[in-house]
């Protein structure tokens, strides 16, 4: 067997008890042992000196940058907060400044502050009477019940207990409605009757008739038995101050008692 002369032999020497040196032994023909130590140890070894408390310097460093970074989004929302609060002060402590003519939101048709219903009646120039039960001979020129059940007058309109009339102290174009309910005992095919509504007005002495309605034939052609018949007119027409409107009946005796089948009104558009 042949070695490899690069890597030499210890040289063996012999001792006797004397101390007198004898001549060097000729190396054996032995094959060199190495020791080298285990490689899954020393990476092992190698391995626990980088590590801290079994996590790689690595890992911890990306815990501790996501930690930073959400440390960094809380405060930052912080401070965000506190700029709102201080602008929110501010605002209340400024001062509102009159707002001029100029300045002022311009009404438009369609949007408009809502009010109560009593303030809006109180405005607006309207009116509405129900029918009532007459204890005194019926007249033609039929009276209302101004202030029970849904009747109410608002504004510039006045209701006159005395003749039955809703009077305009404004001058404009009313939308003016009347309806009028009548029983008749014994109906016949001859039976008829004339609703109208009619104004007077300062410095005419006949009063001018604003809408008539002239119902016949509404009787069934049999004997003769009682019947329930009705009219309704209504228009925008013109009325000047001081105006009063009334409401005439041919047959007032035959009128029903139903407060809300027999109403008078008007309203300024």
């Amino acid at each position: 067997m042949s070695l490899d002369q690069r890597y030499p032999f210890p040289q063996v020497f012999l001792v006797d008890e004397g101390g007198s040196q004898r001549q060097s032994v000729s190396p054996p023909n032995l094959i060199p042992c190495w020791s080298f130590p285990p490689t899954q140890e020393a990476m092992r070894s190698r391995g626990k000196s980088r590590t801290c408390m079994g996590v790689s310097p690595s890992l911890a460093m990306v815990v501790l940058m996501l930690f930073l970074l959400v440390f960094a989004a809380l405060g930052f929302e912080a401070w965000q907060i506190l700029n709102i609060q201080k602008k929110l002060k501010d605002v209340e402590k400024v001062e509102h400044e009159p707002v001029t003519e100029f300045g002022a939101p311009l009404k438009q048709i369609g949007l408009y502050k809502p009010e109560s219903i009593e303030e809006e009646k109180k405005d607006r120039c309207a009116a509405h009477v129900i029918g009532r039960i007459e204890k005194e001979p019926y007249q033609k020129t039929l009276r209302w019940e101004p202030k029970a059940g849904q009747a109410f007058t608002s504004g510039a309109v006045a209701y006159r207990i005395e003749d039955g009339a809703l009077q305009v102290n404004e001058s404009g174009v009313y939308q003016i409605y009347s309806r009028v309910e009548l029983i008749f005992g014994r109906c016949l095919p001859s039976s008829s009757f004339e609703h109208t509504v009619f104004v007077r007005r300062a410095g005419q002495a006949s009063p001018l008739t604003l809408m008539m309605a002239h119902r016949s034939g509404f009787c069934p052609q049999q004997s003769a038995h009682s019947w329930t018949t009705e009219n309704y007119l209504g228009g925008a027409l013109q009325l000047k101050k001081f105006d009063r409107v009334y409401v005439n009946v041919s047959h007032p005796g035959y009128l029903s008692h139903s407060h809300y089948g027999n109403f008078f009104g008007l309203y300024k558009i």
